[in-house]
């Protein structure tokens, strides 16, 4: 009876202590994974509501967390595989082979020896499903493996805006360097009068020092008309501290995209902010524990976006990208516009690349801060950064070069990818019917 009695409440003192490193706020949930995360979500792996919405919900749960945070950017790419081409019952013998109505159908997580590049948990060649017979419909395709198709500058499953047939004919003879590098992008013809370091309405006793008053001042936002109270004042209290939600309220496409990007991403979720050492690339170390909000690198007052651009950038990261940056024609062209050698807003920044402006539905101009809209896969940068400067053939064969990408694109491309080539020849005898890859 008392071995029973000692078993049940050892029993019970060891369910109370998983519960707690389960349930508790500080314990080690990662005992529970059942694998690696990919490097898209470890960020929020121990915040298992994130996609285990429910227990035992069900194969629609996930489908749904997916859509949660991937629908946008999937309608924003115009889908080259939509669900709906998968619910079409005229398709029904695909989803026999591949039943891409769900997104774990092709992304799996905590399953580390079976994921591929883009988190992918297929067999490379998953095209070959639907796409057997390509090389009798395109003489150019015929022999090519099937294990090719997913290469650099050729095709994406979701998102193909870069490398459609009419698009690659389109642009099939620009040059490498488009004579549009060099242009200012347009300011406000009427600004707003700028404050004064008189004129800042923090309460009394509330003293910045000498040097933190100088750099609002000489900041976008006293230049703007944003006073003190701007950030700081809400409901008549004086906050010493600024939420990232306080940016949002004027910054709302940052935030939105801050929020979906690995900076932002555990603060969306409710976690604690990212800080460097928990980064799987490589960081510099004197940062590590450094939490990342807006002001890591806009600064607390000057709001420096030359700083943020490059500074910033460099101030945490420290893979080989990064630090040939300094050597690279992108930086020459930062430094000519810092200098007036060239016009302002023309050199190439860290964030001319990662974190392009875009115009929201709205026609406003902002900062797209979600750094993996446009990387992965890394052609989605093309139309919206790459073809700003360069040609489309260009642009293509210099990310298709893992070289080049090394050295920050120093250099030519040593390899020549054949999308444009078979295009242009398919052009000049177009197919009867639809053809299967056309795009805007």
């Amino acid at each position: 009876m008392a071995a029973t009695t000692l078993w049940c409440i050892a029993s019970l003192a060891a369910l109370g202590y998983l519960g707690f490193v389960f349930l508790g706020k500080g314990g080690d949930r990662r005992l529970f994974l059942p694998g690696e995360t990919t490097s898209a979500h470890y960020q929020i792996e121990l915040e298992c509501s994130a996609c285990h919405a429910e227990p035992f919900a069900g194969a629609e749960q996930f489908q749904a967390a997916c859509e949660r945070c991937h629908q946008s950017e999937l309608e924003a790419s115009r889908d080259a595989h939509p669900k709906s081409k998968f619910t079409d019952p005229r398709n029904a013998a695909r989803v026999a082979n591949l039943d891409a109505r769900r997104c774990v159908t092709c992304h799996r997580e905590h399953w580390p020896e079976g994921t591929n590049a883009m988190a992918t948990t297929l067999q490379q060649d998953y095209c070959y499903h639907c796409h057997a017979d390509v090389g009798k419909e395109r003489p150019s395709h015929a022999g090519l493996s099937h294990f090719s198709c997913a290469e650099a500058g050729c095709h994406n499953f979701h998102d193909n805006r870069a490398l459609y047939e009419d698009f690659l004919v389109a642009h099939a003879d620009e040059p490498d360097l488009l004579d549009t590098l060099g242009k200012a992008l347009p300011r406000p013809l009427a600004p707003p009068r700028p404050l004064s370091a008189a004129e800042g309405d923090a309460p009394e006793g509330v003293r910045l020092p000498d040097e933190e008053l100088s750099a609002w001042v000489e900041s976008s936002h006293a230049r703007a008309g944003v006073n003190c109270s701007g950030c700081h004042g809400e409901g008549g209290a004086f906050r010493e501290s600024v939420s990232v939600e306080t940016c949002g309220s004027c910054h709302e496409g940052e935030r939105r995209g801050w929020g979906l990007g690995r900076h932002g991403m555990r603060v969306g979720l409710g976690l604690s902010p990212m800080t460097p050492g928990q980064a799987r690339s490589p960081m510099h170390a004197s940062v590590s524990s450094e939490s990342l909000d807006c002001t890591s690198c806009h600064g607390a007052h000057r709001f420096d976006r030359v700083r943020a651009a490059v500074d910033a950038c460099q101030g945490c990261h420290d893979d080989v990208h990064t630090r040939a940056y300094a050597e690279s024609p992108h930086h020459a062209t930062w430094l000519a516009a810092l200098s007036g050698v060239a016009p302002p807003d023309s050199g190439v920044s860290c964030a001319t690349c990662h974190l392009p402006r875009l115009d929201d539905e709205r026609g406003r101009t902002f900062v797209e801060h979600n750094q993996n809209d446009n990387l992965r896969p890394s052609e989605k940068m093309i139309r919206g950064v790459c073809s700003n400067c360069h040609g489309l053939a260009f642009s293509i064969d210099a990310l298709a070069d893992p070289r080049l990408i090394r050295s920050n694109f120093n250099g030519r491309p040593e390899r020549h990818v054949p999308s444009i080539d078979w295009a242009v020849l398919r052009s000049r005898t177009p197919p009867t019917g639809n053809s299967p890859n056309k795009g805007e």
